[in-house]
């Protein structure tokens, strides 16, 4: 089955919520605006549709070898990527300075979300050279950036971000990897990396590896923690690659999901020590990753909306082309295919709700994230950084969490040929596997969203967004429709049930963190189920004018009732979850761990 890019869907959140107009008057972004996103997103369909949309179930079936130290990759990857570097894909959103496009997030994103719906596996190589980039524009040094940045924003070379070792996973303070100064400002690195992203492989010249370690006599903890650039090829005064440096692939992984994309065991200074390169000052390694894992995790959120969309489209064609059983309301005196059946309706819809929400959710965080860098006040700037970091999260945490449920209903959609390889359906599934666990699993989005972007500030930014929510409820009670009603009445008691956990969380975090955190992933659904739905209602609002005028007026029903399905069958939970939360911590931590 082949991808159909949702550029339609894409365009209508860029222009309506994303507002385009208003990201291209911020200075530097003058050049991007709707135009300017309809050629962009077009031309990127067309490319991932082609070209990297019919390697997807190539790299499932004949997934990255190991052999002797080298990583081949499947069949196909290495000229599909010469293709994305030589369209400029991979610099798309970085600056022009170092030969990039300079182009919006809320144009980006966008795309991003094309090329992992085409072929998740090949689009994780660009994704972790994308955080590689923006580590280095944050805290690298000029020379570092003269001599790394051109060739990662160009695709010539590749990045890599190397946190987890055998004993310390998402616990970054038990990092035991090494690194020890040399007369000349290098750094010798040594120690053991797993679970490396494109690690290793053949569709570059060159691996630009981004390592976490300890300089010899750091403190102890994530305080002592530095980062480093090693490449794989030393890199000469000229730009030009040298010697091979002392890092080695020494296996991949066998996965569940995602096969085409090797998962890399990477030792370094088995042969006298890795020549690393320090990023910025020694022990605040960790703050700069974590601008390498921010922009990951709004990254793999885009993932979450990319398969969902996938795996929505692959049932929605399967179940216009499978006939089984007559509708029960007898308008068919033969068997029907079986989207009439309305149980059939109700799966497809649901995973179309999921998708449409969260593409719209993500969208609106991009303009924010643009916003915050580009805007000409200082004022507006702190705003909408304060609402994108609550909102990554979110991108990561429940759209990932919903692409599971989707995958998991496009295999039920199929019935039993869902259950079966060759229709596709469960390939989806097991690639979305991946995603509420990498970049911080569900739990970790949680804690960040409790401690970082609600217990510290007492719960402001939230507030104000369930303000910014009101604002769109009071626009719904002014229709007179029945879906607008609808709607209202379902985000209005969303919102009151957010309100009541925020005020538990800010009120309680530091008197009862275990009762606090109990709830933490459910308040974090509670968040993306009501900001998702608040996006969606205000489509709803800009589709029945639209449909009104005349415009489109098909796709804006479908618009109109993808909204209504959503808040009838998915925010209705919020309350919910509300009871859970702030009633139903004990009952959490009540069971004796004896007897578990």
């Amino acid at each position: 089955m082949s991808y159909i890019a949702p550029v339609k869907d894409m365009l209508f959140d860029i222009e309506h919520l994303a507002d385009i107009a208003q990201v291209a008057r911020m200075p530097g972004l003058e050049d991007a605006g709707l135009e300017t996103a309809q050629a962009v997103l077009e031309e990127c369909a067309r490319f991932n549709q082609d070209v990297v949309a019919p390697l997807n179930v190539a790299g499932d079936k004949h997934p990255s070898s190991f052999k002797d130290g080298k990583v081949m990759t499947t069949p196909g990857f290495k000229e599909a990527f010469a293709q994305y570097v030589a369209g400029g894909w991979q610099g798309l959103q970085h600056p022009a300075e170092f030969g990039g496009q300079g182009l919006p997030k809320t144009i980006g994103a966008a795309c991003g979300e094309m090329l992992n719906s085409a072929n998740m596996s090949f689009a994780l190589c660009p994704l972790l050279s994308d955080g590689a980039i923006e580590a280095l524009l944050t805290a690298g040094s000029d020379e570092l950036k003269a001599t790394y940045l051109e060739k990662l924003v160009s695709g010539q070379w590749t990045g890599t971000m190397n946190l987890t070792e055998p004993q310390a996973g998402s616990d970054l303070a038990m990092v035991r990897s090494r690194a020890e100064p040399q007369p000349d400002g290098t750094y010798k690195v040594f120690g053991t990396k797993i679970f490396i992203t494109y690690g290793e492989h053949d569709m570059a010249e060159n691996i630009v590896h981004l390592v976490l370690a300890r300089v010899v006599g750091a403190p102890e903890g994530v305080k002592g923690i530095s980062l480093f650039v090693v490449p794989k090829f030393l890199v000469g005064k000229d730009g030009s690659l040298a010697a091979r440096n002392d890092v080695h692939c020494v296996s991949i992984e066998h996965k569940l999901g995602i096969k085409a994309s090797p998962t890399a065991v990477l030792q370094y200074g088995d042969h006298g020590g890795a020549i690393g390169y320090l990023v910025g000052e020694e022990n605040r390694g960790l703050e700069y990753m974590f601008i390498m894992m921010n922009a990951a995790r709004y990254a793999v959120g885009m993932q979450g909306v990319a398969i969902a969309e996938r795996a929505y489209q692959h049932a929605v064609a399967y179940a216009k082309d499978r006939v089984q059983s007559r509708p029960v309301d007898g308008s068919m005196n033969a068997s029907a295919p079986i989207i009439h059946h309305p149980d059939v309706k109700r799966m497809l819809m649901t995973m179309r709700a999921y998708t449409e929400g969260c593409r719209a959710m993500a969208a609106v965080a991009a303009a924010a994230y643009d916003a915050a860098h580009h805007h000409a006040d200082a004022d507006t700037r702190k705003q909408n950084q304060a609402f994108y970091e609550y909102m990554v999260p979110l991108v990561k945490g429940y759209s990932t969490e919903m692409s599971l449920e989707v995958a998991s209903l496009g295999v039920q959609v199929h019935g039993g040929m869902g259950f079966i390889e060759e229709t596709g359906a469960a390939q989806y599934l097991r690639d979305a596997r991946i995603l509420t666990i990498y970049e911080g699993t569900t739990a970790i989005q949680a804690n960040d969203l409790v401690g970082r972007k609600t217990a510290r500030d007492g719960g402001q930014v939230a507030k104000a967004i369930a303000g910014q929510i009101e604002k769109t409820e009071a626009e719904l009670a002014k229709r007179d429709s029945a879906a607008a009603q609808a709607v209202g009445k379902r985000l209005k008691a969303a919102r009151e049930a957010f309100v009541d956990v925020v005020d538990f969380v800010a009120g309680r975090t530091k008197a009862a963190p275990n009762a606090v955190f109990a709830g933490s992933v459910p308040y974090l659904m509670l968040a993306g189920n009501l900001v998702a739905g608040w996006q969606l209602a205000r489509s709803l609002l800009v589709a029945e004018e639209l449909a009104k005028a005349g415009t489109d007026t098909a796709f804006m029903q479908a618009k109109i009732a993808t909204a209504r399905f959503y808040a009838e069958h998915i925010l209705n939970k919020a309350p919910g979850l509300r009871d859970s939360i702030v009633d139903g911590a004990e009952s959490v931590t009540a069971l004796a761990i004896d007897a578990f």
